[in-house]
């Protein structure tokens, strides 16, 4: 039985209201004139009016793909420039087929559009980061984001788990989703393809070479995430995503032409305009730590529209379970101290789904929470 959206019940007992859960229902609340109060953000995080356009420096990578020396160091070049500074630049020349980035956008309708009791087949579970998520119901009551999300795991350990992605969507959606996850499956692979090409980079950008965090992370545990941001009637009091820094390793996002992510640079946000040959990339929490603080996380956030609906393809580059976050030697001498206490991926993953909503400050929280625990 589908759960009641929330703004169906205008004025229940006040007993009721403790106990009914209530969801994000996008075909209902979508088209409200009144945006409801768990969606609406303090004044001084709300988005404004003016936000000028972010000058991101793009990176060709088709030089370096094809095994050009000098291209490569200029790539690596602007990478390292770029990571230091913000954590964040887009790139262009990257491979990927046209075709399937097409595919994997306009699949998410099939998706997204179905009723809400179809796609909470899929819901995600409290303390889990797969499946379905409208908003964040279900684990927080304010400053909720206005957005659907549909998450599931990929790893290119192709003897252990080859059909990963479309056996996840399978068994929660049913056999017709065949096709939908054997897209979503091609489309994990390109990814964590490019991303593994922009560690070689990352790595000749640090010192630590081509290899070093290729190899760091070629047996990936990632995480792919489909973002659905449907208008809404007061676009000012809200937010599509809120402020943070990605806990993960490093992010791989293509954007719709609809617009809407914003980076936080020079103390101001900015505006990254939508470019359909461009992947946007970016740094996060787990990189950061593996760079011992060299790199930076880098922090964003979206925004939403009255008009159109916003949708965004998200590949999260994450380790492998049992490999240990820890700088390599070359990243930490007498003028640069360990900044982070070792961990794995799962347990920063846990600290974000069990115990603190991901902000700009994440990845000192976990460090503090790490240090009490021991």
């Amino acid at each position: 039985m589908a759960i009641d959206c929330m703004h169906s019940m205008p004025h229940p007992p006040k007993h009721q209201q403790e106990e009914s859960p209530f969801v994000f229902d996008a075909s209902l609340l979508s088209h409200q004139p009144n945006v409801p109060s768990h969606f609406i953000w303090p004044d001084h995080e709300k988005p404004a009016i003016h936000v000028p356009d972010l000058q991101a420096p793009f990176i060709d990578l088709g030089g370096f793909l094809s095994g050009d020396p000098l291209a490569t160091m200029e790539a690596s070049r602007l990478v390292g420039e770029a990571c230091r500074k913000h954590g964040f630049f887009l790139v262009v020349n990257h491979g990927i087929d046209s075709n399937l980035i097409t595919h994997a956008h306009s699949l998410m309708d099939d998706f997204f559009e179905l009723p809400l009791s179809q796609k909470q087949r899929a819901q995600r579970k409290t303390g889990e980061h797969c499946g379905y998520a409208s908003s964040f119901t279900g684990r927080f009551s304010s400053k909720l984001p206005w957005k659907e999300t549909l998450s599931f795991q990929y790893s290119p350990d192709t003897k252990n788990s080859p059909n990963l992605v479309k056996d996840y969507l399978c068994s929660k959606m049913g056999k017709e989703f065949e096709q939908f996850g054997k897209v979503y499956e091609e489309y994990c692979e390109a990814m964590s393809n490019l991303s593994l090409g922009i560690m070689e980079l990352v790595g000749m950008s640090l010192g630590v070479g081509k290899s070093y965090f290729r190899e760091f992370f070629e047996e990936n545990n990632s995480i792919m995430r489909l973002n659905y941001y449907p208008p809404c009637q007061k676009p000012d009091l809200t937010l599509g995503t809120g402020p943070h820094c990605d806990p993960t390793s490093l992010t791989i996002l293509h954007q719709d032409q609809v617009g809407g992510l914003q980076v936080f640079v020079d103390n101001q946000w900015h505006s990254v305009t939508p470019n359909f040959n461009a992947f946007v990339v970016n740094i996060g929490d787990t990189f950061m730590a593996l760079s011992n603080g060299r790199y930076k996380s880098c922090l964003h956030r979206a925004v939403v529209n009255s008009k159109k609906t916003r949708k965004s393809l998200a590949f999260f580059l994450c380790p492998r379970s049992d490999k240990v976050v820890t700088p390599p030697c070359e990243l930490v001498d007498n003028l640069n101290s360990r900044l982070y206490p070792d961990f794995t991926w799962p347990m920063l993953l846990e600290f974000t789904q069990k115990h603190y909503r991901a902000d700009m400050r994440t990845l000192d929280e976990f460090t503090n929470w790490l240090q009490q625990k021991h």
